[in-house]
C-alpha cells in the first residue's frame, strides 16, 4: 500500500467525526431531550476519557512492570513517563480551568466599564474573538480540541502501523477510529443543541476539522516519526481537557432531572463500549 493511500485511510478515519455534526443544526429541541442530549455527550467522552488513559497508562506500566521485576527496567524511564502522563493531564485540566476563570473575569471588568459612570460606548467595550462567544459555543471548541489532540495520537498510531509494515493493523485502527470518531462528532455538538443555539455549517465545519484533521495531520508524521513519550503527552493533554469538559456537562445536568442525567450517561457510555467491541470483533 502506498503512501498515498495510508493517508487518504488517516484522512477518512478523521472525517467520519463529520457525521455527527448535523445534530448540532437541530431546530429547538424540547427541554428534555436537550437535557439527554448533553449528558449522552458526557457519556460518550468519559467512554473517551477511560479508553485515552488507558493507552497512555499502557506506556507507563510496562517499565515500572519490568522493574519490579527486575527484568532491565530504568528508574529513570520510569520517572520521565510518570512526568510526562501525570503533568500532560495536568496542564490539559487546570489551563482550561484557569482561562475560564480568566474569561469570566474579563467579562465581568468589560461589563463594569459599561455600566459604571463615565461608560464606554458598546463598540469600545465589546468582547472579541472566543470571549465573545456563548458558553455552548465556547464548551464545544474545547470537546474539539480535546478531541483532536486524542485523534492527533490515534494519527500516530495509523502511520507508525504502515510503517512498520503491518497495513492489516493500520486498517484495522482506521476502522476503529472511524467508529469512535463518528460518535465524538455528536459529542462535539450536543451542547449546541442542548442551548438552542443552531450554528452556521462554517462552523461546524471549522470545529470538525479541529477534531477530525488531526488523525490525517497524525498518519503523515507517524509515517516517519514514531515517538512513545510523543504519543504520551498528546493522549495525557486531550484526557485533561476532556476531563474538563465532562465535569461542565455534568454541572449542567445535575441542575436539571438527574434521572435524565443517568440515562443519557448510560447511553453514552453504552455507545462507546460497543464501537469497541465491534472492533475487537473485527481483530482489533
Amino acid at each position: 500500500m502506498s503512501d498515498g493511500e495510508i493517508l487518504l485511510l488517516g484522512f477518512i478515519a478523521g472525517a467520519t467525526i463529520l457525521l455527527g455534526l448535523p445534530v448540532g443544526r437541530m431546530r429547538r429541541p424540547a427541554p428534555e431531550l436537550r437535557q439527554l442530549l448533553n449528558a449522552a455527550a458526557a457519556g460518550v467522552l468519559l467512554f473517551l476519557l477511560w479508553d485515552v488513559l488507558a493507552h497512555a497508562f499502557e506506556a507507563l506500566e510496562e517499565p515500572v512492570e519490568e522493574l519490579g521485576e527486575g527484568h532491565g527496567g530504568e528508574l529513570g524511564e520510569v520517572l520521565g513517563y510518570g512526568v510526562l502522563f501525570f503533568g500532560g493531564l495536568t496542564v490539559g485540566l487546570m489551563s482550561l480551568i484557569y482561562y475560564e476563570a480568566w474569561m469570566k473575569r474579563r467579562i465581568a471588568a468589560t461589563q463594569n466599564l459599561s455600566d459604571g459612570p463615565g461608560a464606554m460606548s458598546a463598540k469600545e467595550t465589546s468582547l472579541s474573538g472566543l470571549a465573545s462567544w456563548s458558553s455552548a459555543r465556547q464548551l464545544a471548541l474545547f470537546i474539539a480540541v480535546g478531541i483532536g489532540l486524542h485523534n492527533l495520537a490515534e494519527g500516530l498510531a495509523i502511520g507508525g502501523a504502515a510503517a512498520d509494515g503491518n497495513i492489516d493493523l493500520a486498517i484495522v485502527l482506521v476502522i476503529g477510529f472511524g467508529l469512535h470518531n463518528a460518535t465524538e462528532g455528536f459529542g462535539i455538538t450536543a451542547p449546541l443543541a442542548a442551548d438552542g443555539d443552531r450554528p452556521s455549517w462554517p462552523f461546524l465545519l471549522g470545529l470538525g476539522a479541529i477534531a477530525g484533521g488531526p488523525t490525517f495531520l497524525g498518519t503523515l508524521i507517524g509515517q516517519s516519526f514514531s515517538s512513545e513519550p510523543v504519543s504520551i503527552v498528546f493522549l495525557t493533554l486531550a484526557a485533561g481537557s476532556i476531563l474538563y469538559v465532562v465535569i461542565q456537562l455534568i454541572g449542567i445536568g445535575i441542575k436539571h432531572r438527574r434521572e435524565l442525567l443517568g440515562w443519557g450517561i448510560l447511553l453514552g457510555l453504552t455507545a462507546g463500549f460497543i464501537t469497541d467491541l465491534v472492533i475487537d470483533a473485527a481483530g482489533g
